[in-house]
């Protein structure tokens, strides 16, 4: 790929200006909302290309099974070659399959390209490190808290997004849009984003076989993947069981105010930047056993939901969705700056490592929190949550 940008250097700056930590922290908002557009609209994605709503389900999966491959097989790449590349090119890849998901003519195309869209949006997690590779040691924690904030916001407002531009113009049009504004910020991450030296001259079997090798040594990745994906399994088995028990008794609320709570996620996003200083100023560790504390305060406030009632207890559900998510994100940051600083020359892989224990733990608290919301109702899905937080905090104050 020649090079046309005459402002990129051969190494980075020796700091990260705000002009271009905005850029970076737009870019992975956009990568990660890319994720999500389809969520909204699967409903209208069905009434097109009359299918049956179950199968039209699978968008979505394969999206997110192809973030989880991405991140597992791409995101190392980023310590091999030249960060710049690789987040480009993926950025443009990224485009393409929005541009094919708004051209597909049937279902069995719109899901490959969904598979494709959630590969390539793994840009968002190539992004991260190399902010903390640009930004200096001491603002190394706001500088990731604020693109952090991008990539929070990109996802909370997604689907707000896509289901008022599909309802006015079509759902081919929202992922052509799509396209068009990642499209933009791939020519702006060429311009503006500087070259990074490669780390590593491992072929790429080797670099996926030093996983395990970072994993075996660095026991502090080991801590914070693990107590991330706890939360995880907390915040997860929420939102994920969130609209089938609003939808029952007592509340008999719709899909929409479901919706409306996912609002609660603005204050992890604002939060993230202060987590950020927080870390700086005195330790992310301390940040970690403060946001898992946040965490487990708010799922056992949430235990005493069925004894509410309906007013009150939608005041609970706010109150408790904005004191967990904002204790998921401060410890997601600090547990990042405890990662990015493990081994620079490591960066992408750590950050691999640790993504795919969290999302291992997403998935994990999709599934028991649906399972034990049929058998045991909220209580069950409240006390699975309690749990994973009270071991995330227990394992932050031990190790």
């Amino acid at each position: 790929m020649p090079d046309l940008s005459p402002s990129s250097t051969a190494t980075p700056p020796a700091d990260l200006p705000g002009p271009l930590l905005g850029l970076l922290a737009a870019s992975t908002g956009l990568a990660a909302a890319s994720i999500y557009y389809a969520q909204p609209l699967l409903a209208l994605l069905a009434e097109s290309l009359r299918v049956t709503p179950s199968s039209v389900g699978l968008v979505p999966t394969l999206t997110q099974l192809g973030y989880a491959l991405g991140i597992l097989l791409l995101t190392p790449l980023g310590d091999r070659y030249d960060r710049r590349r690789v987040i480009v090119v993926k950025v443009l890849l990224l485009a393409a399959a929005l541009l094919a998901s708004s051209l597909a003519p049937s279902l069995p195309l719109l899901l490959l390209a969904s598979l494709a869209v959630g590969v390539v949006a793994t840009a968002a997690q190539d992004i991260v490190p190399a902010v903390a590779t640009l930004a200096p040691d001491a603002r190394r924690g706001r500088a990731v808290g604020s693109v952090m904030t991008g990539l929070l916001l990109g996802i909370l407002l997604s689907r707000v997004v896509s289901g008022a531009v599909a309802e006015q113009l079509g759902w081919r049009m929202m992922f052509a849009l799509a396209a068009g504004a990642v499209t933009l910020i791939a020519v702006a991450l060429r311009w503006r984003l500087p070259r990074f030296a490669p780390t590593t001259s491992l072929s790429y079997f080797a670099l996926l076989g030093s996983l395990r090798t970072l994993w075996r040594r660095h026991p502090a990745l080991r801590r914070a993947a693990l107590a991330q994906g706890l939360l995880s399994v907390a915040f997860s088995a929420f939102w994920s069981t969130l609209a089938v028990w609003l939808h029952a008794a007592p509340f008999h609320l719709g899909s929409t105010a479901a919706g409306a709570f996912g609002l609660a996620g603005a204050a992890g996003a604002l939060a993230a930047p202060l987590a950020g200083r927080l870390s700086d100023r005195r330790g992310p560790h301390g940040v970690t056993r403060l946001g898992a504390a946040l965490v487990l305060a708010s799922f056992l406030a949430l235990l005493a939901l069925p004894l509410l009632g309906r007013a009150a207890g939608l005041w609970l559900v706010a109150l408790a969705a904005v004191g967990f998510d904002l204790g998921v994100q401060a410890s997601l940051i600090a547990h990042q700056t405890i990662v990015y600083g493990l081994d620079p020359a490591a960066r992408s892989r750590l950050n691999a490592s640790f993504f795919t224990v969290v999302f291992i733990g997403m998935a994990t608290g999709s599934a028991l929190g649906g399972l034990l919301l049929e058998h045991h109702g909220v209580t069950g899905v409240f006390g699975l949550a309690a749990l994973a937080a009270a071991s995330a905090l227990a394992l932050r104050l031990v190790l």
